[in-house]
């Protein structure tokens, strides 16, 4: 009974029907169906085969917004009780759109996809500076930051970010990812990101390999 209701759930979200999955995730609650077995195979599951049908290209960015959103319907309802029973997210991502770039699109498809993973993420926003990245790493002791630029005049940005990360001695503590249109894994390895991702869906297994 349980997994034919989590798989039901993984589908609505994959169809991005947030009502119904609102609605399945309190019936699944209320079945006793264990908190982080309604996160991880219903709403985790479905968006994995999101990200997966994105990268295929059989999903395009408005099919994975909706069906983020669809998750994040859920999420509402789960939050509180993933922490009153103290399950941890998988590691926090500190995410953000380099100084002097105010594109988000990209960046929050990220947020969406890393949070369909199971990850916490903060995201600072549009036109973040060096320290601002700095300041949050150290707060949130995070294990990854994601960085984007979509404007190829912005992308030394990033290094000066990776540069302020050493300066404050905390650049090992961090893994740092990179991505926006103009970049390309060359540009990632001569600034010494950790990683370089094409798009959102491949950021996210990038960051489940890092972790190991």
């Amino acid at each position: 009974m349980s997994q034919e209701l989590l798989t039901q759930l993984a589908e609505q979200v994959i169809k991005g029907k947030a009502p119904v999955v609102k609605e399945l995730v309190q019936k699944a609650i209320d079945a006793g169906i264990p908190v982080k077995q309604i996160l991880d195979g219903g709403l985790i599951a479905g968006m994995a085969v999101v990200g997966d049908r994105f990268k295929r290209n059989e999903f395009y960015v408005p099919e994975v917004l909706i069906a983020a959103r669809a998750m994040n319907t859920g999420m509402t309802l789960l939050k509180p009780l993933l922490k009153a029973q103290g399950v941890q997210a998988k590691a926090t991502l500190i995410l953000g759109t380099v100084k002097g770039d105010l594109h988000d699109i990209g960046k929050n498809l990220v947020g969406m996809m890393f949070e369909g993973a199971g990850y916490q993420v903060v995201d600072l926003g549009v036109n973040v500076d060096e320290q601002k990245y700095v300041a949050a790493v150290k707060e949130h002791k995070a294990q990854f930051l994601g960085m984007s630029a979509l404007l190829t005049t912005t992308m030394g940005n990033m290094k000066a970010t990776i540069d302020a990360l050493k300066a404050a001695g905390v650049r090992d503590q961090v893994k740092v990812l990179v991505g926006g249109a103009p970049l390309t894994q060359s540009f990632a390895d001569e600034i010494g990101a950790d990683g370089y991702s094409p798009d959102a869906a491949s950021a996210v297994d990038l960051a489940n390999r890092l972790l190991g």
